[in-house]
């Protein structure tokens, strides 16, 4: 094959590239806006999610808290017994 000859057939490749380069570039593009969106929908469930989660946790946390001051005044009454039977 002759220099003249491959030049000929590389320049057949690249045109044939460069035809079919801008639809698949606007392929992509459409691909990566879909998992575009996907993600932005991952994350606000997750964000979603997240602020359940977090309302378990304080609800949780506000009878354990009731719960723990409960024991405190208990036991502030019953050291103060003794004190005031002397």
């Amino acid at each position: 094959m002759t220099t003249e000859a491959r030049l000929y057939k590389l320049e057949g490749i690249v045109e044939g590239v460069m035809a079919t380069l801008p639809g698949q570039i606007t392929s992509l593009e459409g691909r990566m806006e879909l998992f575009r969106q996907e993600v932005k929908a991952e994350i606000g469930g997750l964000r979603q999610e997240m602020v359940g989660l977090r309302q378990e946790v304080k609800a949780e946390i506000n009878p354990a808290f009731n719960k723990l001051m409960l024991y405190f005044t208990a036991l502030a009454a019953a050291l103060a017994i003794p004190t005031f039977l002397r």
